[in-house]
């Protein structure tokens, strides 16, 4: 391997990953993905579509997922700096409920690997940002489910400055807590 290195974190399935960059005085290079090292370090998956969005300082996208075809997500950013946050929703999970949070950047070049079973969201902590993924599942807009991104059971711990006013969706203010969420799943 040696291209890369993986971070396991306290939530199972969640890696965070550094590339291997090679830099000298003309810039740098570094493989954003090769199979043959992301499967040797257990993210064995076949990725079949790659978004890419541009995002104001303040925007809150999140916490979002795909109810009936649930995605495996590997993100970056690749141009300002995200806080990005996923959210352990696998029924039986030892961290069932649970979050984890990394800041992402396109200086320290992480990327994050969030497997199905997770709710997803970032905050913008740049002027901008621009944050890209691969999906192992094509997005269906009518299968989308949601947790308010400042759901109390939940907690994230958003590094929101003083005086950083917010942008969020309408869809993102309507989303339910985690207990309805809960509720709805029986």
């Amino acid at each position: 391997m040696g291209k890369i290195r993986v971070e396991t974190c306290g939530i199972e399935g969640l890696k965070v990953i550094t590339p291997t960059v090679f830099g000298d005085e003309r810039g740098y290079f570094m493989e954003t993905y090769n199979y043959n090292d992301y499967k040797e370090a257990g993210i064995d998956h076949d990725f079949v579509q790659d978004n890419q969005s541009m995002s104001k300082q303040g925007v809150l996208r999140g916490l979002h997922f795909q109810i009936a075809h649930p995605q495996d997500k590997l993100v970056r950013v690749i141009q300002g700096e995200v806080f990005d946050v996923a959210v352990d929703l696998r029924k039986g999970s030892a961290t069932f409920g649970k979050w984890f949070g990394v800041r992402l950047s396109a200086e320290n070049k992480k990327q994050f690997f969030i497997p199905k079973g997770f709710a997803h969201g970032f905050l913008v902590l740049s002027e901008t940002a621009e944050f890209t993924y691969k999906c192992t599942e094509f997005y269906h807009p009518d299968d989308e489910g949601g947790i308010a991104w400042n759901d109390l059971d939940i907690g994230v711990d958003w590094p929101i400055p003083e005086g950083m006013e917010l942008t969020i969706s309408e869809k993102d203010q309507k989303w339910g807590g985690f207990s309805q969420y809960q509720a709805d799943r029986g």
